[in-house]
């Protein structure tokens, strides 16, 4: 299962780019300059990764925000002749560069990678994966053991769990002891060892941890459910768009004239190179555009 978190946590470092819509609609007006929805599209190359933790719904609205905000600006910068500075043309050249980049990007690495690539991966990963069992457990949290074993006998005796557990625990996180369900290494060990030795319905003698004395009783236990393809597709997908990175972007560099005019910028480089620092691809670093 870590394979799968490490993947999805893969998929906030890639660039979010919406779909093409049918036709270039106005989605808004500023000061009487349309934004169109391929306005939005290209905004999504250059802050996509940034989006990675919003909900579907809420990226379009957020895209729209940031075009706003850039029209604003950009409108505001006409009034004050900044488009007439002696770096303007330079900066235009830069993005110029970068939106060329950018269009070689999404049509050599971005359009290569195919979703039965990841479908692929997906059935190779989950055939060698074996579910793993969780169970769901209540405990109670005293101070002495004495006090676990006097716990132990009240429950013994047929007062509630969780009646108990309100009146007695010192864990006031765990509404009635509840724990949830949970999986091994998620606890401390001794909590873990007795916790998953015990039968559905039983109850442990007093375990002993770091925070104190516990009562456990496990509730039920069962298989947890593996990940299916539409969960981790797009980690996957990401990962395979690195790869194709990686490889697109060597083989450009092996093919190029590269010259290091600047003794400084060379020094530092030919350092990295030693030390085995591979120059950045297009989604790492300062770069987040993909």
């Amino acid at each position: 299962m870590k394979l799968w978190s490490a993947m999805l946590l893969l998929a906030a470092s890639i660039a979010f780019v919406p779909p093409a819509a049918a036709e270039d609609a106005v989605v808004a007006r500023v000061n009487g300059v349309d934004i169109k929805q391929s306005d939005l599209d290209f905004a999504a190359s250059e802050v996509g990764p940034r989006l990675g933790t919003y909900r579907p719904e809420d990226r379009k609205r957020i895209l729209l925000q940031f075009m706003i905000e850039n029209e604003l600006m950009a409108g505001a910068s006409e009034k004050e002749d900044l488009d007439k500075a002696d770096t303007f043309e330079k900066r235009v050249a830069y993005h110029k560069r970068r939106a060329l980049r950018d269009a070689f990007f999404d049509m050599n690495i971005t359009g290569a990678v195919k979703e039965s690539e990841a479908k692929k991966i997906y059935d190779e990963k989950i055939a060698k994966m074996k579910p793993e069992q969780e169970i769901k457990a209540r405990h109670i949290l005293v101070g002495t053991e004495e006090e676990a074993k006097e716990i132990k006998a009240q429950l013994e005796g047929g007062t509630d769990f969780a009646k108990l557990a309100t009146e007695k625990s010192k864990d006031k996180n765990a509404e009635g002891g509840d724990l949830g369900f949970f999986t091994r290494g998620q606890m401390l060990k001794p909590f873990e060892d007795a916790a998953f030795a015990l039968d559905v319905g039983k109850i442990s003698d007093p375990v002993n941890t770091s925070f104190g004395w516990h009562i456990i009783e496990v509730e039920e236990r069962r298989d947890q459910k593996l990940p299916s393809f539409d969960d981790v597709k797009e980690p996957i997908m990401s990962q395979l768009l690195v790869q194709k990175a990686q490889v697109v972007v060597s083989g450009l560099r092996e093919k190029a004239e590269i010259e290091i005019v600047d003794p400084e910028i060379k020094r530092s480089m030919d350092d990295a190179a030693l030390r085995g620092e591979a120059p950045p691809l297009p989604d790492e670093e300062f770069d987040e555009d993909h």
